[in-house]
Formats: structure tokens, sequence, C-alpha cells
């Protein structure tokens, strides 16, 4: 089993998370800490403010009844009022559980009895009728407060009359070791686990990138740093670079929703000097850039200037690496005049300040880590699960290798096992699973996360993702296939927005695509034609031979045997509504197959 390991920081963190919101306010009380979106404007929170909020919001809670070891939901989209529960709940060595807005009355019961809440923080009314609709079967549960109802403000109002010293009591009680919070699972492959992170898990997690990542998350140009967090708060992610931002001194903004049409305005006016994102993001504005480009007849201009910032990166890599001398004269030149033409406006969509990005969540094309990179934005991509609480390896600064996840953080060591699963050990990983002691006795193993996932190690120890081993497609003839390669390529097509390879125990591969409904749009408004229904686009032959085009480029990396040899075009794309996605949008696979089984059945028609 081939290892390679990082040196682990100096000293680990000791005492809770909340520790840091009070010796910031003490150290820098000045300092803006994070900003609120308040009628359209950016209003600042100093760190004595948001340290004097906590402290109140944490009198209220044990007003409340909330005690030391409480579980308390929130399901809610991310908001800055989610930060402020976080860190009171922390205060009074409570445990938060995020729940998905998304997720059904069901899902809501299972999480809710299962940690034995004893209250729930929802967002609006639609959330507490799914809660109201399940509390006759949690006995637990004494109270649901409304955020949009300002349950904040209520709550610190019943706290006024308790001193400072309670909260501190409690506070001063947690340790590294206490729990800090429960996630759940995705639920890819069954019923969500719910993972048990410590307060030490999530600071030897943000401590190891502050302190191997700090010079990218300082790179600034002068002004004081500041992301802006657009991801879930119920996902592991959301929660580190929370937590990473507010030990590190970093400004924090909120906002809610990762579609474009609703991210880019609020990047644009927050105007962050670095971002956390997944690569749903980077997929979304290369494609919206592109299609402006061809709106406004510039499409060979783009293409142009995409394949230059490739080509510079690329070269860039290589000399990072010490594989070759850089950039050509002529390849800069043409780099300079496209960063004029193109690259400054793509920077400008984001705020113009970033010049470097974290990714994480699923798997980002190398091309599209290029081109980032080569239009000034570097994207440095890491890997991590929920019970690795987020990253336990990323690429490192100055030193990124496009289309790898990166080296272990510090700290963390990652192994290759003998049937090439990737196991991870160190500081950041879980200490096992809610009410499952035999899932956490199959997944850790002598100190060592057994991932599920399969991956190589490089030379230099760079780790690359190749796929999930219960994922796995072994065809009718023996042949073996990680899938997920070959649906990133397919869905690398801008029509495309959702690809499943299916083949298991069939004479060949096949797949299952949906397609984006905007990208369509744009598609044949470029040809002049009319906009289609559903059932005229899966009927239309040009359409059709289109996706073949994408399915034909897909197969030109893989064997004849691995490849794809018919595929069915879907009326409509997956999602979580449907059961077929998870809330972190990862495809469901068993219950895709089984939903859209006759199509399936029909691809393998003779």
């Amino acid at each position: 089993m081939r290892e390679v390991s990082s040196p682990a920081l100096s000293e680990p963190a000791a005492g809770g998370l909340a520790d840091s919101v009070f010796d910031t306010a003490e150290q820098s009380p000045g300092l803006i800490q994070l900003s609120r979106l308040v009628d359209g404007v950016w209003q600042p929170v100093t760190a004595l403010q948001f340290r004097d909020e906590v402290l109140a919001l944490a009198k209220g809670l044990l007003t409340r009844g909330v005690r030391y070891g409480d579980r308390v939901a929130v399901m809610s989209g991310t908001c800055y009022e989610w930060t402020l529960f976080d860190y009171a709940l922390w205060a009074v060595g409570a445990i938060p559980v995020p729940v998905y807005p998304t997720s059904a009355p069901e899902q809501v019961r299972w999480i809710l009895a299962e940690t034995q809440a004893v209250a729930c923080v929802v967002e609006h009314e639609d959330h507490a009728m799914t809660v109201g609709a399940v509390c006759d079967a949690l006995p637990e549960l004494t109270g649901i407060w409304q955020l949009d109802r300002d349950c904040v403000g209520a709550l610190i109002e019943d706290g006024r009359g308790v001193p400072d010293a309670l909260v501190h009591r409690q506070r001063l009680g947690v340790t590294a070791e206490s729990i800090a919070t429960v996630i759940y699972t995705s639920g890819t492959t069954g019923r969500p686990k719910g993972c048990l992170l410590t307060h030490g898990n999530f600071t030897a997690e943000a401590d190891a990138l502050l302190e191997g990542w700090g010079e990218i998350f300082r790179d600034t140009g002068g002004v004081p740093p500041a992301t802006l967090l657009f991801l879930p708060l119920a996902h592991v992610y959301g929660r580190m670079v929370q937590v990473a931002a507010v030990r590190g001194g970093i400004r924090i903004g909120h906002h809610g929703q990762l579609t474009t049409d609703s991210l880019l305005p609020a990047l644009e006016s927050f105007r962050p000097t670095f971002l956390h994102a997944v690569p749903y993001v980077f997929e979304k504005i290369y494609q919206r850039a592109r299609e402006r480009a061809e709106e406004a007849g510039k499409a060979e201009l783009f293409d142009l200037a995409a394949e230059t910032a490739v080509a510079w990166a690329a070269a860039r890599e290589r000399k990072a690496l010490g594989h070759g001398p850089g950039p050509n004269t002529a390849l800069r030149v043409r780099h300079a005049a496209y960063d004029r033409l193109v690259y400054q406006r793509l920077r400008a969509v984001l705020g113009g300040r970033v010049r470097n990005i974290m990714s994480g969540g699923s798997t980002l094309g190398r091309e599209l880590g290029l081109f980032f990179a080569g239009a000034g934005m570097t994207v440095y991509e890491g890997y991590g699960l929920t019970e690795t609480t987020a990253a336990v390896t990323a690429n490192p600064p100055g030193r990124p290798k496009f289309g790898t996840v990166g080296r272990p953080v510090p700290g963390a060591a990652v192994a290759i096992a003998d049937d090439g699963e990737v196991w991870v050990t160190g500081g950041t990983v879980f200490s096992g699973y809610l009410n499952h002691p035999r899932c956490t006795e199959a997944a850790l193993v002598r100190g060592w996360l057994a991932t599920g996932d399969l991956g190589e190690l490089d030379e230099d120890g760079y780790l690359t993702i190749t796929g999930r081993k219960k994922e796995l497609i072994v065809t009718s003839s023996g042949k073996n296939l990680a899938p997920g390669a070959l649906e990133e390529r397919v869905r690398s097509h801008p029509l495309v927005a959702q690809c499943l390879v299916v083949g298991d125990d069939r004479p060949y591969v096949a797949a299952l695509v949906t397609l984006d409904p905007q990208a369509l749009a744009h598609w044949l408004k470029l040809r002049g034609r009319e906009q289609l229904d559903v059932w005229g686009a899966l009927a239309d032959t040009e359409l059709h031979g289109e996706i073949q085009r994408a399915v034909a480029a897909a197969n030109t990396a893989v064997s004849r045997a691995e490849s794809i040899r018919a595929f069915r075009l879907l009326p409509k794309e997956f999602s979580a509504e449907d059961g077929l996605l998870t809330p972190s949008l990862k495809m469901r696979r068993s219950a895709i197959q089984a939903y859209y089984a006759e199509d399936i059945e029909e691809l393998y028609a003779p």
C-alpha cells in the first residue's frame, strides 16, 4: 500500500470553535469580521459586534432550555443568521445539526429523531410546516424558531437577564474532543448517516488550510481578504469555509443561492478576493460567458482566447513543476492581448478582485481548471468527504497539477490500497457515525478511513480520483469501468446537463442524458429556430446528432469495450425533488436506474 503524508501543524489547537470569536474580539475589536446584506447594501460587522451578538443569542438559548450537549437542528439556506446560531450554540456547548432546506418531511423526521434534537431553527413558514408535519413523532422537540419572524431578536430579548459568566462557564467546558456537529452524508448509496465531527476536527482542518494555503487567501492586491460564502452550510464544505474564515480573520458575506443569475450579481457587489466553489459554478460561468460571446458574434475570439489561456496555464504549470521553461514570447504576447479583450471581463463578472479559487465537492475537469488559471484566477482543487471534515488533500500554492486533487493537507496522510481504494488518516478524520457502530468499524480501520473512492498517487504524491468502488460497472464480458470520467466528458458539452452511464451485466455501455434548458434555448436561437417543447427536443434529428458528437468525443478517451454504444435523451433533468439527486447535487445511481428502468431496457432491446 503506497502512502504519502504531510507534516503536522506545530501544535494542535485546544478548546472549542466559539473561542476564536471571543479571542478575536479582544485582540482586534474593530476588525471587519462579516458583512450583512441590508436593503441591497453590504453592512460591515466588526469582531466586537459579532462577539456581542453571539453572546446575546447564547444567553437566549439558555433561557429556552438549551443545555450543554443538546442538539439543535438548523434548516435554512446559507445566511448570516446560520453562522450566528452556529457560534452561539457552540458557545454553550450545544451541537448544531444541519438539515438541507430541500429535505422532504420523512428526511427531516429521520434526522431530528435520530439526533433527538430539542429545537429546530427554520428559515420560513414552508420549513416550519415541514417540521410541524412530523413533530408528533419527535417527543424531544420543544421549539421551532423561525428566522423570518425574527426569532433571533426574540431569543436575544429573552436572554437579557442572563449573566455573561454563565455562557463562559459553558464555553470553557468545550474541548477539542467535544462533538461540534452531526452532518448527514449525502445518501448516494442508501439512507444518510450522521457523521460525528468534533471541535478538534474543524480546528485541525481550518488551521491546516490557513497555514498551508494562507498565502493564496491573502493574495489580495492590498485589500483585506474577503470571501462570499454561497456553498450550503448544511454541507461540510460550506461549514469548513465558515470556520476557517472566522478563525483566520477573513471577512465573509453570505449568499443563499447557487444559480448563476442570482450568484453573479452578488459576486459583483461583494467583490471577494478569493472563493471556495464547486465545479458546477465554474462550468456555468464558462458556459454563460461563451454564450454571451456567441450572441455578440465573438465566439471565434472567445475560443481563441480560451485556447491561449489553457496553453499559457499549462506552460506555467510545467515550469512550476520543473518540467519546462514556461510560456514562450509569442504565447505571452497573445495572452496579454486576450487579457485586455476577454479575461479582464471574465474577472469582472466575479467582482474583479478574485485571484485564487479553491474547488471541491466533485471533480473539476483539467481543461476548465487551466482556462480559469489562464484567465488570471488559479483554481486549487482539493478532495475530501464529510467524514474528513472537508479537504484532506489540496493542490499546493504555486504548484497546482490541474486534473489532480493535490497532496495531503498538513497532518494528513493518503494511501492507496491494493484494490485501488483511497485510505486517509489525520486530525480531520471523524470519530464515527451516530448510532451506527458497525458502519463506523467498517469505515475506520486501524486509524485509517476507507473512503470508498478509487484513486492513484503520482510520482510527486499528487492524488487523482478515478471513481467510486460501489459505482464500478462490470459488463457481461467482464470489462470493468469506472463511469465518472466518461460521464464528465459527455457533460462537458454545453447542451448536456447530466449523464449517467449504465452497463452492469450488460453486453455494452450505454448512457442516459439530460439537457440544459437554457443552453438548449441558446442553441436554437443561434440557429434561428423556434423553441422546442420537451418531446420536440427528444425527436429532433439535428439535436440528436449534436449529442451523438459529444458522446463520440467522450469515447475517444476510452477503449472500444468501455465506450458508450447507445444513449437516451430524457425529458427532464434529474432533481433532488424527484429523489434522483442528493441535496449536494450528486446522482443517486440506483434511484435513477429504477426510475428510468424502461428506458434502460429499450437501450438494450434487440
